[in-house]
């Protein structure tokens, strides 16, 4: 392994610590290149963990013709189901027939998605009968026909740290918190100041600041042959929980939009997403007609209608979309592109989704490393690097030595153990051996002292919202007693209003 240090060249510098960036960093680390990855604020902080979790193909672009897109991601679901499976795993959606397209075009689109890419992991889809299947209990008696088809879940903040962790471990220097300022290149490497005063030298960048990739590649390298950005804000509401049952919905809306309401931290829905143009990715933060759409949305099929009391949290972020003339909300591509800047070895990366970052990330490499080989399609995430039998995913493994990991540690909740897995995936395995300490707030203290000392978390915020979920559950007094075990003066949430969060920080 490559010491990693400021001091040393590297040959890749990689500003933006979200998926992109974080991805980039492993596969480039693992061929061997010595990288930097700077990030402005915390990784995964903005839009990387803003999502609505899911690894899916897309169904709803294949009504726009999206053949490739859906087929590279569908492909890259079960990648990525299988090299992360303590932070990933296939779920079912319930898509009911609202009459607004006929059920043979449904079944024609399903059984499109379901061999337009090899499927090991995840099932085919299905038709069934909402008035017999118990996912039909939480919806209003007038939906009896529906299909039940599958995607994949992930926590999408983890992910991030799992890319970076790996990169560190290969020898990269993973700098979050840290501006780059400026960037000039003096015909054989950038010069690179950051926003403490310390520099740092670089053969080559990577722009993957995301929303705020146009803005770097115009302020920080100098350069105007970026293509413009449209950023949209996509906001989620989670709400109490609205079906007992492991399927997620999703939803035709009258408008031609869809939205997912998807099983979220056991206790809770997770329902999304909204499209709202804004103009700067610091402005992103859900508003009261978004909730308003969002529970509308829901409640056209629910039979017990939610309210405004029911959503406990609620957050925004941004996605960077690259600006189509003439091409609405749903039409507008997801796919990524690749900008190689003229005159100076310098790469912006714009658009893209969180399913095919990995591919993404092996697209720049066959550009900057044409020589070196691809490697990540079969190597495990650290926490998912459980031993596999003949003829095993990486979703059987881990389920194998999950329940191995709770009869070995018998006199702790099984609830907590498996909780720990799911979000360190093996590096519980120590964790719970050396003992979890004091409890603090809900959250126990070798737990939090894992967060900084391997996960470069800083605040309660980083823990309790995007290392871990636990904010949700914990309540005001608990969030408030881990912001005093990182010395903060007050918890991060008050006591009487839903917690609420944007996730768009400023950028790198």
């Amino acid at each position: 392994m490559m010491t990693a240090s400021l001091d040393r060249i590297h040959d890749l510098l990689i500003i933006g610590g979200g998926i992109n960036g974080a991805g980039i960093a492993r596969d480039a680390s693992g061929r061997g290149l010595s990288v930097a990855l700077v990030e402005a604020g915390d990784l995964g902080g903005a839009t990387s963990s803003a999502s609505t979790k899911l690894i899916h193909g897309g169904l709803r672009y294949l009504e726009f013709y999206a053949f490739g897109l859906v087929r590279k991601a569908l492909a890259e679901r079960e990648v990525l189901l299988d090299i992360a499976p303590h932070i990933s795993w296939p779920q079912s959606f319930v898509l009911p027939h609202a009459g607004s397209r006929p059920l043979w075009m449904l079944r024609a689109g399903l059984w499109l998605y379901d061999n337009l890419a090899r499927r090991k992991i995840v099932p085919g889809s299905s038709r069934i009968d909402l008035r017999r299947d118990r996912a039909g209990r939480a919806l209003d008696a007038r939906y009896s026909a529906a299909f039940r088809y599958w995607d994949g879940w992930v926590d999408d903040a983890r992910m991030v740290i799992a890319n970076c962790q790996d990169a560190r471990n290969r020898g990269a220097l993973i700098l979050p918190r840290t501006r780059v300022t400026r960037a000039e290149y003096d015909g054989s490497l950038w010069q690179v100041t950051l926003g403490d005063g310390r520099s740092l030298q670089a053969r080559r960048i990577v722009n993957a600041a995301g929303p705020w990739a146009s803005e770097v590649a115009r302020s920080v390298l100098g350069r105007n042959d970026a293509p413009a950005l449209r950023l949209v804000q996509g906001s989620h509401i989670v709400t109490r929980r609205v079906h007992l049952g492991r399927d997620a919905y999703m939803f035709q809306q009258p408008d031609g939009r869809i939205i997912f309401v998807i099983p979220y931290e056991r206790d809770f829905s997770l329902i999304g997403t909204t499209e709202r143009d804004i103009e700067a990715p610091e402005a992103a933060k859900i508003t009261v007609d978004e909730t308003d759409y969002l529970l509308a949305a829901a409640n056209r099929y629910l039979a017990r209608p939610l309210t405004h009391d029911d959503v406990v949290h609620s957050f925004a972020g941004v996605r960077p979309l690259i600006l189509e003339a003439g091409k609405g909300d749903r039409e507008t591509t997801r796919d990524y592109r690749l900008v190689e800047h003229d005159g100076v070895p310098a790469m912006t990366v714009v658009g893209g989704k969180i399913t095919t970052y990995r591919v993404l990330a092996e697209d720049v490499l066959k550009r900057i490393a044409p020589k070196s080989k691809p490697w990540t399609h079969t190597a495990a995430l650290p926490g998912g690097d459980v031993d596999k039998l003949p003829g095993e995913t990486g979703q059987q493994a881990f389920a194998r030595w999950l329940a191995n990991l709770v009869a070995a540690n018998e006199d702790y909740d099984p609830r907590l153990v498996k909780r720990l897995a799911i979000t360190l995936g093996t590096a519980a395995e120590p964790l719970l051996a050396a003992g979890l300490g004091a409890n603090i707030g809900g959250i126990f203290e070798a737990e939090l002292q894992h967060y900084v000392d391997a996960e470069w978390a800083t605040s309660a915020d980083d823990v309790l919202w995007r290392r871990t979920k636990l904010g949700l559950h914990i309540g005001s007094a608990g969030r408030a007693e881990v912001a005093r075990w990182f010395g903060e003066a007050a918890g991060p949430t008050s006591v009487d209003t839903p917690v609420t969060h944007r996730f768009a920080t400023p950028g790198a």
